[in-house]
């Protein structure tokens, strides 16, 4: 479906700009591409801690996959932000399966540059809680995790000042299934399929629509190192509405890039990242690079 100029302009008026960007309303509370190596592989029983440290930048495309631009002035975005995220692996087990729980908190610092009108602000983004974390190692080889994710609307919301907004002013949910596949040749190939369903934002009765998105990996280890490519994939499957009507709009995204890993003797991981975004409709398009530490305690 192609989105009428006025629709353009209307998700633009209500732009924000988070761990990602969007034309929809709202910043993405599930973030596109922070999973990679061993995705799919919950680690032993212990506690966790993982950076996520990181700057994106992008313009702002139309249904044709154009940039949306006035008198020769684009719509930009860009975001620099670190994420915390605290996971917890215990020694029950449910289903056959290792039993965690985690809670991931984004902080970042944004600017919005909508037709020449700039804004930026920095503060804490939505959180997201995990209650229930499922994680089966099948064989040596193939490990899965079952996951249940939960949005909460703490990042800032200003409705007069859409370039201000860190949150999404809305709660969402998202089943997760991530599956890692490890050769003993050392090939890998690692998946995490994700499925976001949005509630209503109350102050704009504006609801966007559901997406499935993935992140992905084939690499290959050696030793301490790893290395391949990864990236992510997005698709809006449902319109957004606005007042109980859809109005389109509907968002697509793939994103590819080289990933390299080292796997210190301590057991700490440090992964750099670079994602290169393409086939973009409805969304920010532009170059993502994450940095991301891993400790256990």
């Amino acid at each position: 479906m192609q989105t009428h100029p006025i629709r353009v302009l209307l998700a633009t008026a209500l732009l924000s700009a988070s761990v990602g960007a969007l034309a929809k309303e709202g910043g993405d509370q599930s973030a596109n591409g922070p999973e990679s190596f061993l995705a799919g592989a919950l680690p032993p029983p212990g506690t966790y801690l993982l950076n996520y440290l990181g700057h994106y930048g992008g313009k702002l495309k139309d249904a044709n996959g154009d940039t949306v631009n006035m008198a020769g002035k684009d719509i930009k975005v860009s975001a620099t932000f670190d994420v915390l995220r605290l996971v917890r692996v215990t020694d029950i087990k449910l289903f056959g399966a290792d039993y965690a729980f985690q809670a991931i908190l984004p902080v970042v610092h944004q600017n919005v540059d909508v037709f020449g009108n700039r804004a930026s602000r920095s503060g804490i983004g939505d959180l997201t809680l995990s209650p229930v974390v499922l994680g089966w190692h099948l064989s040596k080889n193939l490990h899965v995790i079952g996951a249940l994710d939960v949005f909460l609307p703490t990042g800032a919301w200003d409705k007069t000042h859409p370039g201000r907004q860190i949150g999404a002013n809305y709660t969402s949910v998202e089943p997760v299934l991530a599956v890692t596949y490890l050769a003993d040749n050392g090939f890998e190939a690692s998946a995490k399929l994700m499925y976001n369903i949005k509630g209503k934002n109350s102050d704009t009765d504006y609801r966007s629509g559901q997406e499935f998105h993935m992140d992905y990996l084939l690499g290959y280890r050696s030793g301490e190192w790893a290395y391949g490519l990864s990236g992510y994939y997005l698709k809006q499957t449902t319109d957004d509405r606005l007042n109980g009507r859809n109005i389109g709009n509907r968002g697509q995204v793939l994103a590819v890039g080289p990933a390299l890993q080292y796997s210190s003797k301590s057991g700490d991981q440090f992964i750099v990242k670079w994602d290169h975004e393409t086939q973009v409709k409805n969304r920010f398009a532009g170059d993502k690079v994450w940095f991301k530490y891993v400790h256990r305690f």
